[in-house]
């Protein structure tokens, strides 16, 4: 790598005129080019799929690997051990099928059911644990849980501690900038977690109080990657490839979390990736190579929860996958309707053949 290095050092300085074209493309190659560690977990590349509830699970995770990412966390797992037995908590356990790393994000208050939750994910095949302080949702957050949990340093570190202390497995967190816009206390949090052991953190550029409204702002990760030395993630508005690009360089951030950006387009991680090696838009996928995807993806949902879930699951993923074209409103509203595996199957058929014509 280093006689790599020295051979461009030359090429750019022989070739001052073409540095403004070659600079920023060698730059993104190098970084890309190389896998970062999270504690003693090698991720592939910097390129992270978010936990999202009631998205994010085995099916989601799978394309997400399959289409380039280096990492795909679950969907939250509750640190209540009354639902533990449900099969719904079963199912966002670590999962020997998984493409990747078994990446669990678990949630709650309470230090010891945090730890005692992060031991269960553990046993059952967890690789690294992810602990949610970003989520901002009324329901989580009145049982100060997500980031409510921003406005407590304390309890903040006593959660952080218990949970590090219980594993031995990575352990990440996930926050938001703060609370609010009058408490911003994002650096302590992150100094904070550094300080307990925490491996890893991701911050969403926005507090709690902006939800998901107006424009994620990145100086605040721009300023905790100056302060600490475990690897600092950036999330938040991260739909496209020249957005990646934006967010990556001028947050210096040793890697980007894709959340909203990947729904509908779980191939997102290789156009991004794409687009930073070459400093150029991926080809976009054809409608056939679409229509197996979304296929695919509605075969494994069926499969993962049978019919009659996967019935209900399936028609939010296909309300993304085919949002953007033209005249498919009529088509959401027939398939929200749908009661037979067989019929959503036949009508996707229908869909993308009538659109490729």
């Amino acid at each position: 790598m280093l006689i790599i290095l020295q051979y461009f050092s030359i090429f750019l300085f022989s070739h001052r005129k073409k540095v403004l074209i070659y600079a920023p493309l060698l730059r993104n190659l190098f970084v890309l080019s190389e896998p970062f560690n999270i504690g003693n977990l090698t991720i592939k590349n910097r390129l992270i799929a978010a936990p999202m509830a009631g998205i994010s699970d085995l099916p989601f995770r799978s394309l997400c690997y399959k289409y380039g990412a280096g990492l795909a966390f679950s969907e939250m797992f509750l640190a209540n051990s009354q639902i533990w037995h449900t099969e719904q908590s079963k199912q966002k356990l670590a999962n020997s099928q998984e493409l990747g790393i078994k990446a669990v994000q678990i949630i709650g208050s309470d230090p010891d059911e945090m730890a005692k939750t992060a031991i269960l994910n553990m046993k059952s095949g967890a690789e690294l644990i992810d602990i949610n302080m970003g989520c901002p949702a009324k329901k989580v957050n009145k049982n100060l849980a997500g980031s409510a949990l921003l406005q407590y340093p304390k309890l903040v570190e006593r959660i952080l501690m218990s949970v590090v202390q219980a594993v031995d497995v990575p352990v990440t967190l996930k926050i938001r900038t703060g609370w609010n816009k009058a408490n911003k206390n994002c650096l302590e949090i992150a100094q904070i977690a550094q300080k307990c052991g925490i491996k890893a953190i991701t911050i969403h550029g926005r507090t709690r109080e902006c939800l998901f409204k107006g424009f994620a702002e990145y100086d605040s990760i721009r300023q905790i990657k100056q302060y600490i030395s475990i690897p600092v993630i950036a999330n938040g508005d991260i739909i496209d490839p020249e957005k990646a690009e934006e967010v990556f360089q001028y947050t210096k951030a040793d890697a980007i979390m894709i959340g909203r950006g990947a729904l509908g387009r779980p191939w997102i991680f290789e156009d991004i990736a794409f687009y930073l090696q070459y400093g150029k838009f991926k080809s976009e996928k054809s409608i056939d190579e679409i229509k197996t995807i979304v296929l695919l993806h509605l075969k494994a949902l069926h499969q993962y929860y049978g019919e009659k879930k996967g019935l209900q699951i399936a028609r939010k993923h296909v309300i993304w996958y085919t949002q953007n074209y033209a005249g498919s409103d009529h088509f959401r509203r027939l398939f929200s309707v749908i009661d037979n595996a067989n019929q959503q199957f036949d009508a996707l058929e229908a869909f993308f053949q009538e659109i490729k014509f």
